[in-house]
């Protein structure tokens, strides 16, 4: 079991091409053993310290079987045909990929 955290930043002004982009994408997760264990749209508040770097607008928590699960999911064609809204609305994203301790 592999799990991943995304942390993705999203352009000012394009929530909603957001939105629309996760709304097609997520639900392909499940046709790749992959689970959405969590979504999370934190407000300022949510953050402790004194970071002045830009704050995510929303952290994913991720687990597929696999590798080769996780890796199907990125090259299925049906997500792929979707990247121009990930591309519009997304400025950029990490990616940490972990397993359970």
């Amino acid at each position: 079991m592999i799990y991943l955290t995304a942390l993705l930043f999203v352009k000012q002004g394009k929530e909603t091409v957001f939105q629309e982009y996760e709304n097609t994408v997520l639900p392909i997760l499940k046709e790749y053993k992959g689970v959405l264990m969590y979504r999370l749209r934190p407000t300022s508040e949510n953050y402790i310290g004194n970071s002045t770097d830009e704050q995510p607008y929303e952290i994913h928590l991720l687990s597929f079987p696999s590798d080769h699960d996780f890796k199907n999911y990125l090259e299925d064609s049906k997500r792929i045909s979707f990247n121009h809204l990930k591309d519009e609305s997304i400025k950029s994203s990490y990616l940490y990929k972990g397993e359970k301790l």
